[in-house]
């Protein structure tokens, strides 16, 4: 396929790199250290490496970019160390017959035991939208879903449909879950919404299914509580200003330079729940938020992109605060200072660990 060390994805993990994601996936997780080894030492079980079919539909590619681009270390080069990425039309060097032929090699080879992954909508108006082969993005799916162990559905669009399915919504597209139910599919599917994914949150979910070879816990929307368990807004880092009655109340106005609260801006932080406070984007602690912009609420359906001011209406009352004025304006670099210490604190305790291991098998 291409996929090789050295091709491709030309940076293959150290011990210590492997080890150290190992941690960082299970506090991801939220399972205590003692459960580190057991996350290690199925993920180097190579012979029970789980068989992925990766399915594109209606998508712009950024969950896979965003898996591909994320570092320290790479998580495209774990997620290829920990599967047999059998089929994925973007980083498959095969193409035409031969592409469709390792998808229908895999399928036949691994009944029951593959997890196909679902990145973007399913259209299924007319049925004619994503032909490939000969076969429409609807008959693909059904046929990828038959014998699949469980689905992961990867990005808003898998999870809900995603901007195609706004009004007019002329080719139909609908989410993953929605599509199998009409289609009377009965499988377990993951959800894990975002636009794009934090590449964690799918390295968890594999790393979950690679070890316990069961499902994780989901909420009601089928998204693994480990990451969607928790409002944006319980752990941000403007949370103070928004307890305190500080907003920002105009783009570049006093409160937006200083760091207050995105709540009047039209921030989904309060009904959004992911992990991106707390687990940020590409290793350098990048989140909307965190640079200035309101949360778009990705991870909810009904909820995603929408623009304005929140129908929720902010507090008529706030705790008090006896800050002075020059310490109001330090509430948001105090709070961004404790998050970042937290982080600190679980990298530091996967370094430290890694190191241990590798020193201990050396």
């Amino acid at each position: 396929m291409g996929l090789e060390k050295g091709g491709l994805l030309n940076s293959p993990l150290t011990r210590k790199e492997f080890i150290q994601a190992c941690v960082m996936a299970t506090a991801a997780m939220g399972l205590p250290h003692s459960k580190v080894m057991e996350v290690v030492e199925a993920a180097e079980k190579k012979d029970g490496r789980p068989p992925v079919l990766w399915m594109h539909y209606q998508e712009c590619t950024g969950d896979s970019e965003s898996l591909l681009r994320a570092s320290h270390p790479t998580v495209g080069d774990l997620i290829l160390d920990l599967i047999s990425l059998d089929y994925h039309e973007t980083l498959m060097s095969a193409a035409g017959h031969q592409a469709e032929k390792s998808l229908h090699d895999s399928m036949k080879a691994n009944k029951g035991k593959y997890i196909a992954v679902i990145e973007g909508a399913i259209p299924t108006k007319d049925h004619n939208f994503c032909k490939v082969a000969g076969k429409t993005s609807y008959d693909s799916l059904k046929e990828v879903a038959t014998d699949a162990f469980a689905l992961v559905a990867v990005g808003n669009c898998a999870c809900y449909g995603g901007p195609q399915a706004a009004g007019p919504n002329p080719t139909g597209a609908k989410g993953v879950r929605e599509v199998l139910k009409e289609m009377g599919i009965k499988k377990p599917v993951i959800d894990i919404p975002g636009c794009p994914i934090n590449p964690y949150n799918l390295l968890a979910t594999v790393l979950y299914l690679v070890t316990w070879g069961k499902i994780p816990k989901l909420d009601d929307k089928g998204r693994p509580t480990f990451a969607f368990g928790k409002l944006i807004h319980e752990h941000c880092e403007r949370r103070p200003h928004f307890d305190a009655g500080r907003f920002v109340m105009a783009w570049g106005d006093q409160g937006h330079q200083t760091g207050h609260c995105l709540f009047q801006m039209g921030c989904k932080g309060p009904v959004t729940y992911a992990n991106c406070s707390t687990v940020r984007f590409n290793d350098a602690e990048v989140w909307p938020i965190g640079i200035g912009a309101p949360c778009a609420g990705c991870t909810e359906q009904g909820v995603a992109f929408h623009t304005g001011i929140n129908d929720k209406a902010v507090p008529y009352s706030y705790p008090a605060s006896e800050r002075t004025d020059q310490q109001r304006g330090q509430g948001g670099a105090l709070a961004a200072g404790v998050a970042g210490a937290a982080i600190g604190v679980a990298a530091g305790v996967a370094a430290t660990l890694s190191s241990k291991v590798s020193d201990k098998e050396d």
